[in-house]
């Protein structure tokens, strides 16, 4: 891409002083004859770029000349435009900093760089939150933004499922992790991890802790995701599902002769699929588990009863 090379030039420049057009194509992997079209191009930016003929000669930078995107490439300028989604630095109280930030950074780029910066930022936007669910509300968030970055103990109070539901909790804070719009902070001992929008309150007691050297956040929440799947879908039913119909993770093992086919589908509890399968109406048969099929029958039967009168009102 020529943007990032044009940033590449100007920081080999900078940091190794005085280059041969060879030796800029060689460490870039490109022509001598673009290197050319290259400086041209820096050139007519306003990059106080000099050559120098004969054998001694070279590109080197106006004495004193410094580009203040040392280490940042063109496409790592880009990224930052659509990588620092609006919402979620507001959500830390980094709104107005990261504004901030891209608006040096927008100021320092190159007018080529510049407009593909623009760009990304016209012509992508980031809404991280699903469709059908509603913000949540996490007052804590910045508070456990700040414990994450100073390595502060957090004393919470934190609503989970279980009963007792409202518990007190003792938190290292270790990172934050943003999945689908919801807030969520990896935390010690253990580590374990919590939903930030059910801290109902939350104190700092000064105490700081020391965060494990080897302790990955990423590869945590992957393996953490992973476990999660594995712990959630502990059982598994058996359907006949309409032509045309499908489920998500559903393992198909055959099709019979009205076009229905015969799937294994993981679920969570009967609780949970029965109020998922009853939404396919009479596109599904459940075969097994037999609580499963008994449930849904009951709740059909007792629609049937309820809504029996109407549909015979309206045959009629």
């Amino acid at each position: 891409m020529k943007a990032g090379r044009l940033v590449s030039i100007l920081l080999l420049l900078q940091t190794r002083g005085r280059m041969t057009a060879a030796q800029l194509a060689e460490e870039l992997e490109v022509s001598v004859r673009t290197v050319y079209r290259d400086v041209e191009a820096l050139g007519a930016a306003g990059v106080p770029l000099y050559g120098d003929a004969g054998h001694a000669g070279g590109y080197r930078l106006l004495d004193g000349y410094r580009t203040r995107l040392t280490g940042l490439t063109a496409d790592e300028a880009e990224a930052l435009f659509l990588a620092g989604a609006p919402g979620p630095a507001a959500e830390l109280g980094l709104g107005s900093v990261l504004a901030a930030a891209q608006l040096k950074v927008r100021a320092a780029l190159p007018p080529e760089l510049r407009a593909h910066a623009d760009r990304i930022s016209g012509r992508f936007h980031l809404d991280a939150p699903g469709w059908y669910a509603d913000a949540e509300e996490a007052p804590y968030l910045p508070a456990v933004a700040d414990a994450v970055w100073n390595s502060r103990v957090l004393n919470v109070l934190y609503r989970r499922w279980a009963e007792p539901t409202d518990v007190e909790r003792r938190l290292e804070p270790y990172g934050l992790v943003l999945k689908a719009g919801r807030w969520y902070v990896v935390a010690g001992p253990g580590p374990r991890t919590f939903r930030v929008d059910q801290i109902l309150q939350l104190a700092t007691s000064g105490e700081e802790f020391t965060r494990p050297d080897d302790f990955d956040l990423a590869a945590h929440w992957t393996a953490y995701q992973r476990g999660f799947h594995d712990r959630l879908y502990r059982g598994e039913a058996l359907v006949r599902l309409a032509p045309g119909v499908r489920l998500p993770r559903a393992g198909v093992s055959r099709t019979d002769e009205d076009g229905w086919t015969l799937a294994a589908v993981p679920i969570e509890s009967v609780e949970h699929a029965h109020g998922e399968f009853l939404r396919l109406g009479a596109d599904i048969e459940v075969l097994q588990p037999p609580e499963l099929r008994e449930r849904i029958a009951r709740t059909v039967a007792q629609l049937a009863g309820r809504y029996g009168d109407l549909a015979e009102s309206d045959g009629g």
